[in-house]
């Protein structure tokens, strides 16, 4: 599935955005393909999923990000094509 949310006639990325626990229960998929506008950050584009789903605002500030198998900070400047993943905290395991 495609979130696609044009802004006026500005120039656009496309970004594929790998979904992990609660953030793929709240879409019901494990990943995405979305269009933004170019500028956009990793931390912005998080805020644009919590805005779909306000269930999730509880988890943003525990988050971390990740671009192309890096850990980045919120500011980091999505580039198109970038894989693009958020990382909620985990628990779990054998004891």
């Amino acid at each position: 599935m495609s979130i696609d949310h044009p802004i006026s006639a500005s120039p656009s990325i496309q970004v594929t955005l790998k979904l992990f626990s609660i953030y793929q229960d709240a879409y019901g998929q494990p990943e995405q393909i979305i269009k933004c506008p170019v500028g956009t950050t990793v931390g912005k584009l998080c805020d644009r999923l919590i805005a779909e789903h306000p269930s999730l605002l509880m988890w943003r500030s525990v988050t971390r990000f990740g671009i192309n198998l890096d850990f980045v900070p919120e500011e980091t400047v999505l580039k198109d094509g970038d894989e693009v993943v958020l990382i909620p905290p985990v628990s779990g395991g054998a004891a």
